[in-house]
This record gives structure tokens, sequence and C-alpha cells, in this order.
């Protein structure tokens, strides 16, 4: 067997040992790192080796059993003295005939070397990891959860005693109220904070569609499935969180494969036949009634019992309007981070936005903040430079049905007479375009 002077430098420059034998069990090439393993064992310079029989220099060696079986041999551990060393042997073929064998001997200290320089590239990884997670995951913790009221501090605090647990969660209340700020604040606090916190709307995907998402799929496992297949989110979460939101939409067929990964912590990709761990933290959320969709056979009973061992009822910000100052002044300094600027709340406009209810929760009070913030060049915000249909519905906060409607007729009157003119003429043109007599009109707008 021919070895050229290349390839003699590439080993020779290699830390592992190489020791390459033909078909008779001679050595035909052994690298300086494997010649100085020699020399170390024989406590002096062996002299030249290539031509020797390995099994008279080393009685013990086991490469000439791989041309005997003509198959590797792995993963082997062996101690020469005070030498621990790792050993994989393969046979050597040419054309389908066998030529030989080689041995790479990997030493102890090369070993040790490689796993610490593994552990802290685990440990660098993880750091990026936990960055990224930051960054583009989980960026909210409980410090982000605004909670002054009493209904909303229960609650938080049941989260955070939760958040120590590796249970599943469920998080149940309107849409708006921040539910995935509660996932992302129980991750972070829990003992996965260093993996990843992956989303997924579950009423955003079809059944099959989602349960690849979920699962993923191996190669071939459908008419069109890509190329080797693919990963899904219980696998990429491995270590983290997984977040199901609107889980109320999930598949029902679906619904009784998450329910064996809760029960088992495993499951098949689709079109697998091996079965993989499901290392995740499950937290699932809806702003449906899992009760109501039970009965009406939309959920499966045992799934709701598997969730709502730990339930999380987030009340709605119409029953918290003592958050409401201190979510509003949250909203308003992130607002004016972004537009440079600072802006203040009056007292008038924090008692209207305390008087609304809002259906759209949090969100919706979001929204109704930025726009009173671009449209106010002062910064300051009052009643007067909030939505028109929040200040309408503040006003009509506690009145009876007959103030509601006098309200109403007011407010269109009044918006016809910006319209049309507030003088005689515009007041005429108003009252026929509302079908009412002109003394119905002074009436309506001074009763």
């Amino acid at each position: 067997m021919y070895l050229s002077d290349d390839a003699r430098a590439v080993f020779d420059a290699m830390r592992e040992g190489i020791t390459i034998i033909d078909t008779e069990g001679r050595i035909v090439f052994g690298n300086r790192a494997y010649r100085e393993f020699l020399n170390k064992e024989a406590g002096g310079d062996i002299g030249p080796i290539e031509g020797c029989k390995l099994r008279e220099l080393r009685p013990g060696a086991r490469l000439p059993g791989v041309l005997e079986a003509g198959k590797p041999i792995l993963h082997i551990t062996r101690q020469e003295i005070q030498d621990f060393y790792f050993v994989n042997m393969y046979p050597i073929y040419e054309d389908g005939e066998l030529k030989g064998g080689v041995s790479v001997v990997t030493f102890l200290e090369d070993a040790y070397q490689a796993k610490e320089e593994l552990e802290a590239a685990e440990a660098r990884s993880k750091q990026v990891l936990r960055r990224l997670n930051r960054a583009n995951g989980a960026r909210y913790t409980f410090d982000d959860i605004v909670a002054v009221s009493p209904e909303a501090m229960q609650v938080k605090e049941l989260a955070q005693r939760i958040a120590a647990t590796d249970a599943t969660v469920l998080l149940e209340s309107e849409s708006g109220t921040g539910k995935e700020l509660y996932a992302q604040a129980i991750h972070n606090a829990g003992a996965r904070s260093a993996g990843v916190f992956v989303a997924i709307n579950c009423a955003n995907f079809n059944a099959n569609m989602l349960e690849s998402e979920l699962f993923g799929y191996a190669e071939g496992a459908f008419t069109g499935a890509k190329r080797g297949g693919k990963m899904g989110l219980f696998e990429a979460a491995a270590g983290g969180t997984l977040f199901l939101d609107e889980i109320s939409e999930m598949d029902i067929g679906l619904q009784a494969k998450l329910l064996r990964v809760l029960q088992e912590r495993r499951f098949r990709p689709v079109g697998a036949v091996k079965e993989l761990e499901a290392d995740v933290r499950v937290i699932a959320a809806c702003n449906a009634s899992l009760p109501d969709y039970v009965a009406e056979g939309k959920f499966r009973k045992d799934l709701y019992y598997r969730l709502n061992t730990f339930a999380l009822h987030i009340p709605p910000l119409r029953e918290r309007p003592g958050d409401i100052p201190l979510l509003a002044r949250t909203i308003l300094d992130e607002l004016g981070h972004r537009l440079r600027r600072p802006f203040t709340l009056t007292d008038d406009a924090v008692e209207c936005l305390q008087a609304h209810d809002w259906p759209g929760n949090v969100r919706e009070l979001r929204n109704a903040l930025e726009f009173s913030a671009y449209l106010t060049p002062s910064g300051v915000i009052d009643r007067a430079a909030l939505p028109s249909d929040l200040i309408r519905r503040s006003e009509d906060a506690g009145l009876t049905l007959a103030q509601r409607t006098r309200n109403f007729e007011k407010r269109e009157i009044r918006r016809l007479l910006d319209k049309n003119g507030a003088g005689l003429e515009g007041k005429k043109k108003t009252a026929a375009q509302l079908g009412i007599s002109l003394a119905s009109l002074y009436n309506k707008l001074n009763g």
C-alpha cells in the first residue's frame, strides 16, 4: 500500500495517532503522534516502525481484528500503563478489495481539551441563545406586568408561584389582556429561562398544517414534503417553552395527539417511525370558554382537565380600573421614547379613561393613547384629545337609557350644525335632514 508524501505530511500534522497496516498486519505508516506514543510507552526510542508487525510491537492491538471482520470497530477505550485513549478503527477498501486498516487514536489530554472546548462553546451558545431569546422571543418579565388593583395583584402573585414549577399552564382571558405577556414572564421566571420561547397561534392553521408545525414531518411523509423533512416546534423548543395561543381553535383530532405529548412527554413527527422526547414546558391560552367548547363537543374533556391543573384567569381591564393610570403612564413612556417627546395625562383624561368599559382591553387602551399622542403637539393629553368615541362612552357611563338617548341626539345635531352652519339657515337645513321641526331641534339642544 503506497502513501504519498503529501498524505504523510497531513497525518504528521494531526494530534491524533494514526496507524495504517496492510492485509498482513504490517505497519505501512505511523504518524508522529503515534510514534511519540509508542516511544513513551517503551520508555525510549524504539526506532523505525514501518514494516514491523503491529502485534509484535503491541500484542494487544485490535486493528488486525478489523481485517478479519472487515468491519469498523468504534469508540474503544484503552489504557496502556498510565495513559487512557480512545480508538476508532476502520478497514480500507479499494474497488471492493480489502487493502488494510487504519486506526485513529484520540489521547485523553486531547479528549479533555475537546470536552472543555465543547463546554465553553455550549456556554457561549447559551449566552447567545439567552440574548436572542430576550430580543426576539421572551422579552417580558413580571416587572413588565402592571398590577395595582387587588384583582390583578392576586393573579400576578399566583403566576409567579406557578412559574417556579415546570407545570403546564392555561391562561384564560379576553382578547387584549396580555396573555402572551404573562406567558413570557412565566418562562423567564422559570427553570427554562435559558431556553427558547416559541409561540404559535393555533387559529392561523388548518389541522394538517398545524400538526406539521407542532410535530414536524419526515422526508416523504406526504406530497410536497420538504427534502430531509422538517423540525417541529416541540423539537425546536427543546429545553424551553412552547406557547400555544388560541388553543380552543385546535382541531379536535389533533387535540388527542397533544394530550399524549403532555402525558407521555413523547411525540412522533408526521410520517416518522421513531418517537422523540418532548422536553418543553407548554403554556396554552384562549379567549373562548373551554367548558362551553367541551359541552359543545369542540374540545376534548380530558385535554381540558389536563390543561386546567394550573389555570390563570387574567381579569379584563373594566374589572380593574385602578390599574389604568399606571398602565397609561407606562404606555405613554414607551410612546415618548419612540417619538422623542414626553407626554402627560390630565386628571380629566384619566377619569375619562377609567369610565370607559374597554372591550378591547389593554390593546384598545394602547391604541387610544397612541392616537392621542400623535395628534397632541403639546404632549399634554386632556379629555378633548382622546378619541371621540371614547369620550362619548365615558359621558354615557352611569346614565339611564333616556339620558343616553338625549346625549346621542345632541351629538348628532351638533355634528350636522358643524357641517351646515350654526345660523338660522343651517339649523333649518339640519332639522330637515333629521326629519324634525325647527322647534324640536331647539328643544333637543336645550334639553
